[in-house]
């Protein structure tokens, strides 16, 4: 067997050992008590409204899921001599079905997580609740790169490695993972801007109080959006990265032979099985040395990680890497140290990333608390102050990243950026297990509040759901991170395989201007689309819980027996959702196909180039913003200036409701935007020569 047939035998073992890992930790978590025959009600509910919502979704994903295969299908017996036929279309059905399974696991175990959390923090205290919610977030972080890895093993092995065809898998997880996205970001701030305004600010009732209707839509929300949605949006990333990798070494091999680039083929997937066993170690850090400071374990435990990921590629290029050619510099030898050094960069790099996003995103740091301040002089300056505290927050990652790019391209070339945005995501497992921990704590609060338990119980848990938020800022800076260096790396392998000379892409050409434009345009367009979905879903949310509190006697008051009609808010964020993930899902297909077929290659890529560049910043603004006006809130509901229910707490309110769709819905589609484009324009290619 050569080096690729181990390197793939050996991703194929990883990959079954993640899944075998996440049925322990499912059976772990499915092994713990409810709590009270009321939590178990509230947990059923929330499971109830999530798998409906998963369900309608993917029923909508299905048809452009099929019509894509068709087209595929079409194309190949419409000119025989191109690669895309049939079998792309298998491929393509490889990786949406491999997102939407993920996006299933993951949903199904953490929304059987919140009860038993909640239950675990009233009899095991802080520990025992954070070993209950790291296990349900590990379920879908080891789970995503489970079945992503070995579905695109098994693509590889079905389809000999042939580039053309494998990139349709990264296709078909980028499509799924755009709508699960987009429509859970809209799910989940319309419930939970329609929970919050009413709730808090009109009739001054707590926020997850039993009274409000929309309270278990807004817990759905927290699901379908921060579960499923990062999910689905890191699996892409780790496949597109893996898959950019193939495709530039499989390019090289004309330039410095086949025999040279078979190690530089079997690498990604030796990355990403290192990365797989890194991420168990990990999450069993945090579930054996978990004590009163979750936050220093989830940390920690990321750490590792992060460290045994560094131990274990060195070790596999210092064995494997042959000296090559390098591809862009002219009588320079790339030595096993040079893959090797641009996967560090990556992982350093999207390290770096996440601590400046917690630094603009944390009520540790004063960026928020100058927010918190300000909102004493009312709504129009925290919303003023959160604004700028997102564009301020552009600045620092995105020097690292385009560091980091340079570093990795004089390493060795286009070869060293696909590598690096591999090496920051060979934590895929770890670091979605993390963030979807968040959403598990704070499930777990809202229902620890609606069963009426303890205050204590609801103290830890609001204590794990604060540090979820700080992870879950850090989260965010490392998918748009990641999805800038692996749109990176797809634009690189799409010029390869467009036959695209750096001299092709040329700034005096006008095409190449007039798709920069174009580019920079999109990602605001696309975001003006969730903005609006999200405010017309949010509009009916409102009203709808301002009738149920003037239709349903005692519901206000909180008369004994009266209760909310939950199901009614589920079902219009539902809708909602669905009809708003319809066309930004449509503009994210249909742009580089018009495009490519309209003005060529050489504009496309100018296009790609114009939104990484826009996409990116507005990506960071827009979850940075959103995230600091979030924890300005919490910060003021902790008793700084004032407190709960006071001037600044009312104003900071607003803010949170201003800043909910930026850092749930807008900044994170943005990255799927920018993945999506960049492998439909990959896997077309042929068609645009």
């Amino acid at each position: 067997m050569d080096i690729l047939g181990t390197s793939l035998a050996a991703s194929a073992v990883a990959s079954l050992l993640a899944l075998a890992f996440v049925v322990y930790l499912a059976r772990y978590v499915l092994s713990k008590p409810q709590g009270t025959e009321h939590m178990a009600k509230l947990s059923g509910m929330v499971q109830q409204g999530a798998r409906a919502f998963l369900h309608r979704e993917y029923q909508y994903v299905g048809t452009f899921v099929v019509v894509i295969f068709l087209l595929f299908t079409i194309a190949g017996f419409i000119n025989p001599e191109l690669a895309l036929d049939y079998r792309t279309g298998v491929a393509f059905l490889f990786g949406a079905v491999a997102s939407a399974c993920a996006g299933f696991l993951g949903m199904y175990i953490a929304t059987r997580s919140n009860s038993r959390t909640a239950a675990a923090a009233e009899t095991g205290g802080v520990r025992g609740a954070l070993d209950v919610a790291i296990s349900g977030g590990g379920v879908m972080g080891m789970g995503v790169v489970g079945i992503a890895l070995l579905g695109l093993v098994i693509v590889f092995l079905l389809f000999s490695g042939e580039p053309e065809i494998v990139n349709g898998y990264a296709m078909g997880a980028s499509l799924v993972a755009l709508f699960g996205r987009a429509g859970g970001g809209i799910y989940t701030k319309g419930a939970d801007m329609g929970a919050d305004l009413v709730g808090k600010v009109e009739a001054g009732i707590p926020e997850d109080d039993p009274r409000n209707p929309a309270v278990i839509a807004d817990n759905v929300g927290d699901n379908v959006g921060d579960v499923a949605g990062l999910g689905a949006d890191l699996l892409e990333s780790f496949v597109a990265s893996i898959i950019s990798s193939l495709a530039i070494a499989a390019g090289l091999a004309l330039v410095i032979g086949d025999d040279a680039t078979l190690a530089l083929r079997a690498f990604p997937f030796m990355v990403a099985a290192t990365g797989i066993v890194a991420s168990i170690a990990g999450i069993m850090y945090v579930k054996t040395f978990a004590r009163s400071n979750p936050q220093s374990a989830l940390m920690n435990g990321t750490y590792v990680s992060a460290a045994l990921t560094i131990v274990g590629i060195g070790v596999l290029a210092f064995l494997f890497i042959e000296p090559f050619a390098h591809p862009d510099r002219e009588g320079v030898d790339v030595l096993w140290w040079g893959p090797f050094l641009a996967a560090v960069v990556g992982i350093i790099s999207g390290a770096a990333v996440g601590f400046f996003s917690e630094y603009f995103t944390s009520s540790k740091y004063g960026p928020v608390r100058q927010i918190a301040k300000g909102s004493q002089s009312g709504p129009a300056i925290t919303v003023t102050e959160g604004t700028a505290v997102g564009m301020q927050s552009t600045a620092l990652p995105v020097l690292i990243l385009a560091a980091a790019v340079v570093v990795a391209y004089m390493l060795c070339g286009v070869y060293g950026v696909a590598i690096a945005a591999l090496g920051m995501l060979a934590t895929t497992g770890m670091v979605v297990s993390v963030d979807s921990y968040g959403p598990i704590a704070d499930n777990a609060g809202g229902i620890a509040e609606m069963s009426h338990l303890d205050p204590k119980v609801r103290e830890i848990t609001d204590n794990l759901d604060a540090v979820g938020n700080t992870t879950a800022a850090i989260g965010k800076g490392f998918a748009i991170g990641s999805a800038a260096f692996a749109a990176i790396g797809l634009l690189s392998a799409f010029m390869v395989a467009a036959n695209l000379s750096p001299a092709d892409v040329s700034l005096l050409d006008p095409q190449v201007l007039a798709g920069i434009l174009v580019g920079g345009m999109l990602p605001f367009f696309f975001s003006s689309m969730l903005f609006r979905a999200v405010g017309h879903c949010a509009d009916m949310m409102i009203m709808e819980v301002r009738r149920q509190f003037e239709a349903i006697p005692g519901l206000r008051e909180g008369k004994e027996g009266v209760l909310p009609d939950s199901a009614t808010c589920v079902d219009i964020a539902t809708q909602g959702a669905i009809r708003g993930m319809l066309l930004p899902g449509l503009l994210a297909i249909v742009a580089p196909v018009l495009m490519g077929f309209a003005l060529g290659p050489d504009a496309l890529a100018g296009m790609l180039v114009g939104a990484i560049a826009s996409g990116v910043m507005l990506g960071l603004s827009s979850a940075n913003s959103g995230g600091a006006m979030d924890n300005a809130k919490k910060y003021i509901e902790e008793g700084h200036y004032g407190g709960k229910n006071s001037d600044a707490h009312k104003a900071s309110v607003v803010g949170d409701t201003v800043g909910d769709p930026l850092k749930d819905t807008v900044g994170p589609s943005i990255n799927i935007l920018l993945k999506l484009m960049s492998v439909i324009s990959l896997v077309l290619a042929p068609l645009f020569i």
